[in-house]
């Protein structure tokens, strides 16, 4: 059964890919280049890993073309098709795009507090820490608070470290969600006041 709709579903995006192809000059209007343009734009090498690996034939007598096995991986780009139809992820892609220097920013400053945070705490307990890249590691999770508990400070200074990283980590990390809420409303509100002006 799952053969049967995996085959059904491969062949509807084939021909849905076929068909964007052919009218490939409506949406660049470049004539004859337009055609050459489409299978190289993002959507459709996204259509074609998705279409290949179900009619991609691999034998099982050679081991190297066991290798192949590994496209039918990109299967699941077919989940990224619907980003097409959202009107949601439509907004959130735009105000991503408008709110890009302010993202830049905090991940700049993520960034920073991870290296300043896994600098302190090497060298405020070198003995916990046998490497930098444990360092990191460490700073990275307590940046995302998620606390994993495989690695963590012993000693009275290096948990004060730890705390204030704590509480900076969560600081940090709701940056980027406040942004895109703050865009996200401001996007959508746009768009309704839109609406009833037509209306």
């Amino acid at each position: 059964m799952f053969e049967i709709i995996d085959t059904a579903a491969a062949t509807i995006f084939l021909i849905d890919y076929a068909l964007r192809l052919l009218t490939a000059d409506y949406k660049f209007g470049n004539g004859v280049f337009s055609f050459l343009r489409y299978p190289f734009s993002p959507m459709a090498i996204v259509d074609l890993a998705a279409i290949l690996p179900t009619f991609l034939p691999v034998s099982p007598g050679f081991r190297l073309f066991k290798l192949f096995r590994l496209l039918r991986s990109f299967r699941v780009f077919r989940a990224f098709k619907m980003f097409r139809y959202s009107r949601s992820v439509a907004i959130i892609l735009e105000v991503m795009q408008n709110q890009k220097e302010a993202l830049l920013a905090v991940c700049s400053m993520a960034v920073a507090y991870v290296v300043i945070a896994a600098l302190v705490i090497f060298n405020v307990e070198p003995d916990t820490f046998d490497t930098f890249f444990d360092a990191i590691y460490w700073a990275t999770v307590s940046l995302t608070t998620m606390g994993y508990g495989d690695i963590y400070p012993v000693s009275t200074a290096g948990r004060i470290v730890t705390m204030l990283s704590s509480f900076m980590g969560i600081a940090i990390v709701a940056l980027p969600a406040g942004i895109i809420t703050a865009g996200y409303m401001d996007a959508l509100g746009k768009q309704n006041n839109l609406k009833d002006k037509e209306e």
